[in-house]
Parts: C-alpha cells; sequence; structure tokens
C-alpha cells in the first residue's frame, strides 16, 4: 500500500498554490480553506492552524484561522512553547511526542505529535502553520518537506 502523503503531495501543493491564487477569497478565507485542506487529505493531522504575528503587540503570536478542536492558546509570546520557539528561531520544529518536550504547551489531553512550520516573507518571519496529530511518531518527513513548500507558497499571501 503506498503512503498516501506522497501520492497526494502535488495535488496538495497545486491546490494551495490554486487556493493563494484566487480572487474569490478574503486574506482569512485562504488560510481557513488550506487548513480544511491538509485536515480533510492528511488523515493524521487532526488539528491543523495558523498563528500569525500580532503587529500589534510585541513579539506575540496570536491565533488565525482553524481546524479543529478550540484551544485556549489564543496568543502566545514569541519563545514559549512549540510554537513560540518557531516564532523565535524561525525554524521549522517536529515533536513525534509531546510528553517528551520541555517546552510543550497541551491543547489537548488528544494531542500525541506536533509540527510547526514559519510561514516566512523575504526571510522574515510572518506567520506558522501549526498542526497536531492525535497519533505519536505520524508525522513524516514528507509531510514536513510537502508542508514547508506550502508555507512558501502561503508566504505570497503576506
Amino acid at each position: 500500500m503506498s503512503n498516501p502523503i506522497i501520492s497526494n503531495k502535488q495535488q496538495i501543493l497545486n491546490r494551495v498554490c490554486e487556493i493563494t491564487e484566487s480572487d474569490d477569497s478574503s486574506f482569512e478565507e485562504k488560510l481557513q480553506e488550506i487548513c480544511h485542506l491538509l485536515a480533510d487529505e492528511i488523515p493524521v493531522f487532526d488539528w491543523v492552524g495558523f498563528y500569525l504575528v500580532d503587529p500589534e503587540a510585541n513579539r506575540e503570536l496570536v491565533l488565525g484561522p482553524y481546524v479543529g478542536e478550540p484551544t485556549e492558546h489564543t496568543r502566545i509570546p514569541f519563545g514559549k512553547g512549540i510554537c513560540g520557539q518557531a516564532a523565535e528561531t524561525n525554524k521549522t520544529f517536529v515533536i513525534q511526542d509531546v510528553n517528551k518536550a520541555d517546552n510543550y504547551l497541551a491543547c489537548s489531553i488528544y494531542v500525541k505529535a506536533e509540527i510547526v512550520i514559519p510561514v516566512k516573507k523575504e526571510g522574515k518571519f510572518v506567520a506558522e502553520l501549526d498542526i497536531d496529530s492525535h497519533t505519536k511518531d505520524s508525522l513524516t518527513k514528507e509531510h514536513q518537506r510537502m508542508l514547508e513548500d506550502a508555507c512558501e507558497t502561503i508566504a505570497k499571501l503576506f
């Protein structure tokens, strides 16, 4: 049986490109549609959302569009939790077992793995894509590469 992420990767990336280039939707609607696409297409993606740099706050993320259970983490300072670390370092974080992460901010008892990918506009951190999985060790290198490619396309919205 083939890995669905490999067979769907190009289709997902093509769809992300179509969404970002669409004139029919607002910025927020486009991000929301990308969240739905990823959550619907990748079975192990149980929560998919964006955290955006808050231009009014000093080094703080604010929750943007997402799909999944509501979270109490609507604002996250740079450096705090996995999301804050990604913002601080401008690097992708893949946590295969959140119980082993020192800086993890628990969002749900069901979350077992997390990946956070920076969205960079001309190298500058502007947002991040945060994905939680209810399955430990479920995030592959293929997921990471696809999501990093998607975030390069998403950066054009900023």
